[in-house]
């Protein structure tokens, strides 16, 4: 079917090119135009503006926008007047559902359908398939499973659920209709604070690792540093590639995640090309807002959204509020860094 692509990034021009070798007709818009080019040699209709887009579709229109948040609003302004009754506008980013709930509302007075999209899977989307969680009218969704199901990993992507029989249903080829507007990004929401939560498990497990030869280190006596008990028990140099990789196999903390730290420390084991700050999109923050409003504790996912925040040095001028409290009340001088 057909299908027109706002936003030709990483994500958006993989998913074009997986569409098209799907058989789909895409038309495709950025506004970047060197990036509309090369889909266009694969045989992609090429817009140079969101107007000329339009025209290159016909009704009922379906446009798909993957681009950040940040912009979604704005292209859902120059769209609102473009679209006509009956087409359909996704958003296939990482929205904040709430706004998913006012965008559709807006629309549905001039008879535009809106689906919110949760697209996971990155920069391997296009050979891996990507996991969608769909939300909006059912029979919006409906007329786009064809699009959906062509995006998706598909069966083969995961051992079939002991117990399951019959046809695949769309959750087992990766892709389900969650529910009403807002839905579909609610759940890809509550899927990267997970996300947030696992990555920071990794991270410090790892970093135990890494520190455990700090018995080895030599220290000088102050009153300032807590001596480390027992050196002798801290002599360990591991090999974080090798474990990484070991804990593929049987173990039972594998995961996709754990694949990818595998490639990154094999290629680099000090990871020195990273200074370890983290951003966060928002969806993090959002998952803790939510578990707020339900009374729900979430003790892992909010420590590792803070972490996030320490990572990038939000935390600097209270550590020096904390110094300045230990030199006033007990003359505490900061130490130098080792």
């Amino acid at each position: 079917m057909q299908i027109g692509m706002i936003g030709l990034g990483r994500m958006g021009a993989a998913m074009v090119r997986r569409l098209l070798r799907g058989g789909h007709e895409c038309a495709v818009f950025d506004v970047q135009s060197d990036n509309v080019n090369p889909l266009v040699k694969l045989g992609a209709r090429g817009a140079s503006s969101l107007q000329e887009l339009i025209t290159l579709l016909e009704p009922p229109r379906s446009i798909w926008m993957m681009v950040p948040a940040a912009v979604v609003e704005d292209q859902v302004q120059k769209l609102t007047g473009l679209l006509q009754a009956d087409d359909c506008l996704i958003d296939g980013g990482n929205s904040y559902y709430r706004d998913d709930i006012r965008r559709a509302k807006a629309l549905s007075a001039n008879g535009v359908d809106y689906l919110d999209v949760g697209t996971s899977g990155g920069v391997w989307g296009e050979e891996r398939g990507y996991c969608l969680m769909i939300g909006g009218k059912e029979e919006a969704y409906k007329r786009l499973e064809p699009v959906f199901k062509t995006l998706a990993p598909g069966i083969e992507a995961a051992p079939r659920t002991q117990g399951r029989i019959g046809d695949p249903t769309p959750e087992e080829q990766g892709y389900l209709y969650c529910g009403p507007t807002g839905a579909g990004h609610f759940v890809k929401m509550v899927h990267n604070g997970i996300e947030y939560g696992i990555m920071a498990a990794y991270a410090e497990g790892f970093n135990i690792l890494y520190k455990a030869d700090v018995g080895k280190e030599q220290y000088a006596a102050d009153a300032e540093t807590a001596p480390l008990r027992d050196s002798a028990n801290y002599r360990y140099t591991f090999n974080l590639a090798a474990i990484s990789e070991l804990w593929r196999r049987g173990s039972v903390i594998p995961s996709w995640l754990l694949d990818l730290l595998v490639r990154a420390l094999w290629t680099n084991p000090e990871l020195r090309e990273f200074s370890g700050r983290v951003s966060d999109s928002g969806e993090g923050r959002w998952t803790l807002a939510a578990a707020i409003d339900e009374g729900v504790p979430v003790p892992v996912l909010s420590a590792a959204v803070y972490e996030r925040f320490f990572s990038r040095g939000e935390a600097a001028f209270a550590d020096k509020i904390v110094s300045a409290m230990r030199f006033q009340f007990g003359g505490h001088v900061e130490k130098s860094e080792k």
